[in-house]
């Protein structure tokens, strides 16, 4: 997954960043709610893990304005020194999806960690034979898919590409994201890698054509598939 972790504490970040990296997760830190807002309006992630008290903007105030205005539904977990009882239910109805209180052990967390990711479906092409996207269907197992119960030629990372927006439905997807979940590569390379695959599969999967589904540019940002009721 992409991860992105807000917390001023150097060791803490190191420490975190060491056990998400080593189970191949890609991470980025920022140590202040204000930047890390400002990079969060520029990309986009699988997974926020929050601390509450950083400078400038807290932990709680950042969960607020991701969910009011950035993303609805990332997952939140926060990891935090503050363990009243009230501190724990505000952040849940919030909207954090888990909280943690500091020191924080790695077991425990990559547990939790990991509970997210296969609620995400994160793997899960080994256990699900298919998804089903009426009019499309993707076959995991064959690697392959279909619109209309007719096979649809693409390269495979087109097929990957096709597979993550659809297991992403409404969310925006930054190009960074992308890049970095389907080809595996920087996000600070060329995304025009990106765009053209986009347009491959706004054509071979006749989006522009559809009534119900539209994959949406986002000006300066990425992509968004979304189903139309």
């Amino acid at each position: 997954m992409r991860i992105v972790i807000l917390e001023d504490d150097q060791d803490q970040a190191d420490l975190l960043v060491a056990w998400l990296e080593e189970a191949g997760h890609q991470c980025a830190v920022y140590k202040d709610g204000n930047s890390f807002i400002r990079a969060y309006k520029q990309d986009s992630f699988d997974l926020v893990l929050l601390d509450w008290n950083v400078p400038k903007v807290s932990g709680i105030e950042v969960l607020a304005h991701l969910r009011a205005h950035l993303d609805a539904v990332v997952p939140v977990v926060f990891i935090t020194q503050r363990d009243a009882e009230q501190d724990i239910v505000a952040a849940l109805e919030a909207g954090a999806d888990d909280y943690m209180t500091k020191p924080v052990r790695e077991a425990e967390t990559m547990a939790r960690v990991n509970a997210i990711a296969r609620r995400m479906g994160f793997g899960d092409e080994n256990t699900s034979d298919a998804y089903d996207f009426p009019p499309y269907k993707i076959d995991t197992k064959l690697r392959r898919m279909f619109y209309n119960d007719e096979h649809v030629e693409m390269t495979q990372k087109e097929y990957e590409l096709a597979l993550f927006l659809f297991k992403n439905l409404g969310r925006v997807i930054s190009r960074g994201h992308l890049l970095e979940m389907v080809w595996g590569t920087s996000a600070k390379l060329n995304t025009r890698t990106v765009d053209t695959h986009i347009s491959r599969l706004r054509t071979k999967l006749e989006l522009d054509k559809q009534e119900n589904w539209q994959l949406i540019s986002v000006y300066r940002h990425g992509y968004r598939l979304e189903q139309i009721n």
